[in-house]
């Protein structure tokens, strides 16, 4: 199976996160890719209409998108236990990871607007807005922290890629001193081998 990714991609590590807890990871090839919104990779559109990473090409040809397609993917190809049988776990867990790639979209959708928008274009507003999305998004996350101990699912490891994503691009957020209960489970999961494995490139 090719996998079209990028290293800094908050999205590509969570599949690879994914893969790693199910021991498939070896079964992943890497194909370097840009997702630029404007200068479109059209070897990776050739594959993906959208042009987005992460997009899974599988033996037989057929692609895979977005990330949560391809991470109940691997999920069912790795003999499952990333995701709960039906009923409140599995609707739990799903959720985790819709508010997880909820931060994670309003962090990237802020990254393209102060690093791809050209300077005398740029919305501080828009910025803004989507930055409250991340306060929002963590502050439920704290809410509800003590229900991520001890798990390692599709939600969790979700939750654990965006934070990830916003000590990358975000460090200045200092997201820690007001989440502490957050901080302190993202703590131990960021010492599992799959996190460490798939961290980011330096800054």
């Amino acid at each position: 199976m090719k996998l079209y990714y990028a290293a800094a991609s908050p999205f590509v590590r969570k599949c690879l996160v994914s893969a790693h807890e199910l021991h498939i990871g070896d079964r992943l090839e890497l194909v370097p890719a840009s997702a630029h919104p404007v200068n479109r990779d059209r070897a990776l559109v050739a594959q993906n209409p959208l042009g987005k990473i992460p997009t899974l090409i599988l033996d037989d040809g057929v692609a895979l998108f977005d990330s949560r397609v391809i991470c109940e993917y691997l999920n069912d190809l790795g003999g499952g236990g990333l995701l709960p049988p039906p009923g409140a776990a599995r609707w739990r867990v799903l959720v985790d990871q819709a508010l997880a790639d909820g931060i994670m979209d309003a962090a990237v959708l802020t990254r393209y607007e102060t690093f791809v928008r050209p300077e005398n274009l740029r919305w501080s507003d828009w910025v803004g807005g989507q930055l409250d999305k991340v306060s929002c998004g963590l502050t439920d996350l704290e809410r509800r922290a003590a229900s991520l101990a001890g798990r390692v699912d599709l939600g969790t490891i979700a939750v654990g890629c965006a934070l990830g994503y916003l000590d990358f691009r975000y460090a200045s957020l200092a997201w820690r001193e007001r989440y502490p209960a957050t901080a302190a489970w993202f703590a131990g999961f960021a010492e599992r081998d799959s996190m460490r494995t798939t961290a980011p490139p330096a800054a």
